[in-house]
């Protein structure tokens, strides 16, 4: 790990994650650790149009600045390079215009790196750099790892390589109050009161998935309990929640109806909620409500800084395999979370609550 000392506190500073929504909240932390170590400086963020929704009300951020790559890799489909070409430029000198001093790649991919050096700002800091990105930094950030088990650890290692004290950091999701207002007429319009629970079974990998019927009796269960289970996700995930709803008739399923802002900012006031490694799961735990975590090929944090939430984790041989299951699909160690446990445990977040 290479680093430079902190002198002239930089008045001009661009945060690159571009992607992908769990990753971009845990690094929310970032936005009020430089202003506590920069409180004058123009921060802005650059990111990708999925997630510049989670950041565009944040009253920290001076401005976020979106690269619409689906845009651009839509012009290369349909070899329109000259199109390409300009909208490459426009970025550009629109990243050369702010005249940044300090950019933070705290993504370490080639496409993030490209990005801050491109942006011309004579600092850049690489956050766990690869892919010859590392290349393009002017230093290179690589936190030991497992050193710090608390949620968003990369990045409260690079607040702390800039100087920012480590009780700044804090996963900080902003919405406005229409945002708000948006999610709660949504419930109404489905005669949800409170309490309620959200379930976010949903996300990118299957290996990372907990198991229909269980979600059923799971979401049963809270029903019979006095509390209204309500099912998130996006339009992808649309068929698998009508099929868990049809064997739990007292969920709501809302898969896919809210834009994320929207997913958000309802989980903010739920009495409860129970997900898989995705990024609405991270959410529960940055509005400090109380939150069961199933893990089992991940496991991306053992501490969520909230004592609110409980990470459900049953190690195994092959586990964490990430991306590469050996179990033949069985998924033994999402099996190993039974209903009655992540229902009692539940119980016990919900008991503790104020």
């Amino acid at each position: 790990m290479t680093s430079a000392g902190v002198t002239d506190a930089p008045q001009r500073i661009l945060i690159v994650r571009l992607s992908a929504l769990g990753d971009v909240m845990m690094a929310s932390g970032l936005i009020p650790s430089l202003r506590s170590r920069y409180p004058d400086a123009h921060i802005a963020w650059l990111t990708e149009p999925a997630a510049a929704p989670l950041l565009r009300e944040h009253p920290g951020l001076d401005e976020v600045i979106v690269w619409q790559r689906p845009q651009w890799q839509q012009l290369w489909r349909e070899r329109r390079y000259g199109a390409l070409w300009r909208a490459l430029r426009e970025l550009r000198a629109q990243l050369r215009s702010r005249r940044f001093t300090l950019a933070l790649d705290a993504q370490g991919l080639l496409k993030s790196a490209l990005w801050a050096w491109l942006s011309g700002a004579p600092r850049r800091v690489g956050l766990l750099p690869r892919e010859g990105g590392q290349w393009l930094a002017t230093e290179r950030l690589v936190p030991a790892k497992g050193a710090d088990p608390r949620i968003g650890a990369e990045y409260r290692a690079l607040a702390r390589h800039l100087g920012a004290p480590d009780e700044a950091y804090r996963l900080d999701l902003r919405f406005d109050q229409a945002t708000h207002r948006r999610a709660l007429d949504a419930l109404a319009g489905r005669k949800v009161l409170p309490p309620f629970a959200v379930l976010c079974p949903f996300t990118t990998r299957p290996q990372k998935h907990w198991f229909e019927d269980r979600w059923a009796a799971l979401a049963e269960r809270l029903a019979m309990h006095g509390i209204t289970p309500v099912l998130l996700g996006g339009p992808a995930d649309q068929a698998a929640a009508a099929r868990i709803t049809q064997a739990a008739p007292s969920a709501i399923n809302l898969a896919g109806q809210l834009k994320l802002p929207e997913s958000v900012a309802l989980i903010s006031h739920a009495a409860l909620l129970v997900g898989v490694d995705t990024g609405l799961t991270h959410a529960g735990s940055a509005f400090r409500i109380p939150t069961v975590a199933l893990f089992g090929s991940t496991r991306p944090y053992r501490d969520a800084d909230s004592p609110r939430t409980a990470i459900l984790y049953e190690p195994l041989p092959c586990s964490p395999c990430k991306r590469n299951p050996t179990c033949g699909g069985r998924f033994d160690c999402m099996r190993a979370h039974t209903v009655d446990h992540v229902f009692a445990t539940a119980q016990q977040l919900l008991a503790a609550a104020p």
